[in-house]
């Protein structure tokens, strides 16, 4: 460790050490930190995407001329605009325009189609929908579902095509200029929202996690000073999507936090990966752990440490994988971190220690979970107990005023996510769903740095989302030969997180099951990430002696024709209907041949 490292190290023990708690008052927002930026460093590229780049002038020139228009539609503070659009220079100034009016953004995911984006845009209320050119026919498809006024509700905003609106959508010119300000934008505080992000998603029920400015400000100079160590002479590579915390947060918003220029991308390409990087001279990049175990799969090439990254950010880089990258790549520092949109806390691998998210930023515990029986442990008292240290335990982070919960737009959804009552009577603790535990990392200040281990209850992550096993049931279950359908998350060798597999009762009077109809269900009404990989027939499902679905057995036979005599089907990279999984592709899949 070098002396600079631990200078730097000290420094961040300070700041974590006298942190207080953010003033929700006090006026500081994204659209100001446009503002502020284009202020300070006006000739410096803000943003690269494709052929396309910006100064942070004329950044947030676009920004407040997105303002100014949607001021003029009636769009003010508070009122909640749908922003559905792929990774682009004009989302971002679109995003800006937004929030500088103090108005909420509510980001909707690219990948939603039909019943979930219906639902979406319902429930955040949307005053208004800004769409791209690119995802008009999915909105044309809902338009009828939905409360907002054809030609004054619907913002067109154009792409490569420059095609023109549809005759049910106004034109929004996001490439505009205006170098004043909105006023509104000094008047926006921290406490107020500034976007929803979409947790779940997985069917027609998501939830909209809400996102304060005092949660985005503090998160993303956090992220800048602390986690990466970047600064104004950095550039950021990120290919995530800007509707996602991780994209939106911990990468764009943190280089924003210190003038830093971004390079965005619309969707990762993997076989491109690395030419961008070197071509942009980036210096960061912020990911998720599929990508990397997708880089990393890549064959090995001389150059492949050639490149003039030095720092990352991220989450779900899991610890088989993480020293392989970090040396074959030479990256320097691997910022590793673990939240929740909805969530008040987090872990932050602050001291750039391997295969751990870090150490805690709020007051957090791990408590007794008894996976079998996907219940929390209580003593005779009615309390939690603490699990021993290097064990497993469900992450809870308590709810204070230095960590609050800002919880969805529903407060029932809010309140699931919260647990009462955990050590002493009135304590309220936000419950993560995840286990944990404590790793020993060698030297670290006297910091105790945390694993994470596995989801629990009925969700499981596949493909950087979460999916809930009992969404995606309730979905499959609409068609009509299907009586039942228990949903879990598999391990595929050589994947992160968990792929999807559904064990499926039929009718009794069903001979053969209709494969293009079932699976023409779940393409039309299931996003692709929540979409089983595996099927599996049964006559009838397993249940526990309380009568509920009994998924640990399911879990542990997963696809493995060894260990079950029911008919199992896969949905096969790049093809549209499950075929039956045979003995020789079965083998494909454990000799990681496969790329799901």
């Amino acid at each position: 460790m070098s002396i600079a490292d631990i200078l730097g190290d000290l420094k961040v023990l300070y700041t974590a050490a006298t942190r207080k708690a953010p003033d929700g008052n006090s006026a500081e927002s994204f659209g100001l930190m446009i503002a502020q930026n284009a202020s300070r460093w006006p000739n410096e590229t803000a943003l690269i995407c494709e052929d396309e780049s910006v100064t942070w002038q004329e950044l947030n020139s676009r920004a407040n001329h997105v303002a100014s228009e949607l001021r003029a539609k009636g769009i003010g503070a508070g009122d909640c605009v749908a922003l559905f659009m792929q990774n682009r220079i004009d989302f971002v100034a679109t995003l800006g325009g937004i929030v500088k009016l103090g108005a909420v953004a509510g980001l909707i995911n690219t990948n939603l189609t039909r019943a979930p984006l219906a639902h979406c845009i319902k429930l955040i209320e949307s005053k208004a929908c800004i769409f791209g050119e690119e995802l008009t026919e999915a909105l044309n498809e809902i338009r009828d579902e939905l409360s907002l006024r054809g030609g004054e509700d619907y913002l067109y905003v154009a792409d490569e095509g420059n095609t023109p609106p549809p005759n049910w959508a106004t034109s929004l010119d996001t490439h505009g200029s205006s170098p004043s300000n909105p006023t509104e934008t000094a008047s926006v505080r921290l406490k107020d929202t500034a976007f929803y992000i979409f947790t779940s998603g997985t069917t027609g029920l998501p939830k909209a996690a809400v996102v304060s400015h005092k949660r985005v400000m503090p998160a993303a100079m956090m992220s800048a000073t602390m986690l990466q160590r970047i600064d104004q002479k950095d550039r950021m590579y990120n290919c995530l999507p800007l509707y996602h915390g991780t994209g939106l947060i911990i990468g764009m918003a943190s280089a924003f936090a210190v003038g830093a220029s971004t390079v965005i991308k619309r969707r990762l390409s993997v076989s491109a990966f690395w030419d961008d990087i070197r071509q942009h001279n980036c210096t960061s990049f912020v990911y998720i752990g599929e990508f990397i175990r997708y880089l990393l799969s890549r064959p090995e090439h001389p150059s492949d440490a050639d490149n003039p990254v030095r720092t990352i950010v991220g989450n779900g880089l899991r610890p088989d994988i993480w020293q392989d990258f970090k040396e074959r790549f030479a990256i320097d520092r691997i910022g590793e971190f673990y939240a929740a949109s909805e969530g008040n806390g987090g872990f932050a691998n602050l001291f750039n220690k391997d295969a751990t998210v870090g150490l805690p930023i709020a007051p957090c515990a791990l408590i007794a979970y008894d996976v079998a029986q996907d219940e929390i442990v209580r003593g005779s008292d009615g309390l939690c107990q603490r699990v021993p240290e290097g064990e497993a335990g469900l992450l809870l982070i308590e709810v204070t005023g230095k960590s609050e919960f800002e919880g969805y737009t529903s407060a029932e959804a809010s309140e699931k996510k919260l647990l009462r009552n955990v050590f002493e009577q009135g304590d309220v603790w936000f419950n993560s769903g995840d286990l944990m535990k404590i790793v020993d990392v060698g030297f670290a200040y006297g910091q105790k740095h945390y694993q994470f281990v596995d989801r629990v209850g009925d969700t499981f992550r596949w493909k950087s989302e979460n999916v809930s096993t009992n969404e995606v049931g309730e979905i499959v279950n609409q068609h009509p030969d299907i009586i039942f359908t228990n949903v879990y998350g598999v391990t595929i060798p050589g994947t992160d997180g968990r792929a999807g597999m559904a064990a499926i009762v039929f009718r009794d009077d069903l001979g053969e099951p209709d494969l293009e109809a079932i699976s023409a269900h779940v393409r039309d009404n299931l996003p692709s990430y929540a979409q089983p990989i595996f099927l599996r027939i049964l006559k009838e499902l397993p249940t526990t002696s309380t009568h509920k679905l009994q998924k640990n057995d399911l879990r542990d036979q997963a696809f493995h024709l060894d260990k079950t005599g029911d008919d199992l089907y896969v949905m096969r990279p790049r093809e549209t209907v499950y075929t039956r999984l045979d003995s020789d592709y079965y083998d494909q899949i454990m000799r990681r041949e496969v790329a799901f």
